[in-house]
């Protein structure tokens, strides 16, 4: 009797786990599909196993249509392209979420090497990732120390990086001597969710 209690109760905790899982909406792996005005379309795929808060809150507002009509505002050559503002400036955001890299406690295997979507964040404010994200441009040492252990990466491009290197070449900083903040970013007409 107390086997088949013990198996009932094994049986019970099981399923809800996997309810609890599959309600809050985890999975390893979701694709999306971003379409960028006048250059292209660059597919991600997104890696939930590797940092599952980060997916979660991208996915979530891809799903409210958040990103549409969003735009690179920072383009960094041979560096990274950075989106998602909702100011379009760098200075915009949404409710922050949990940084998932080393420095904040959170062993995340991705490195940051060309084609890695990661999120942004305010400066030593490790929990200040909202909904800026940036793709890396380029793979370099200066980009692995600068970035790895330090910034959430949470995917990668698996095909339309021609699309990123065409935002870095047609890239113009008219009111920015740094040559970060363009004055020609590219629309990021949607992100959507493609079905596996």
């Amino acid at each position: 009797m107390k086997k088949i209690i013990s198996l009932l109760l094994s049986a019970v905790l099981l399923c809800t786990a996997v309810f609890s899982l599959s309600s809050c909406g985890y999975r390893r792996k979701f694709n999306v599909r971003m379409t960028v005005k006048d250059y292209g379309v660059i597919d991600i795929e997104l890696d939930g196993k590797a940092a599952p808060i980060t997916v979660k809150n991208f996915v979530k507002l891809v799903k409210a249509g958040f990103y549409d009509g969003r735009t690179f505002h920072r383009v960094v050559d041979g560096f990274m392209i950075q989106g998602g503002d909702p100011k379009g400036d760098g200075t915009g955001g949404t409710e922050p979420i949990k940084g998932e890299f080393l420095l904040n406690g959170y062993n995340n295997p991705i490195a940051h090497e060309r084609g890695v979507i990661s999120m942004a964040r305010r400066g030593g404010d490790y929990n200040s990732a909202s909904c800026q994200f940036f793709i890396v441009h380029q793979t370099s040492e200066s980009n692995t120390r600068s970035l790895d252990d330090q910034y959430a990466a949470f995917g990668r491009v698996t095909s339309g990086m021609e699309v990123v290197d065409a935002i870095v070449e047609n890239a113009e900083y008219e009111t920015d001597p740094n040559r970060q903040l363009v004055s020609n970013p590219a629309v990021i007409e949607s992100i959507v969710l493609v079905k596996d």
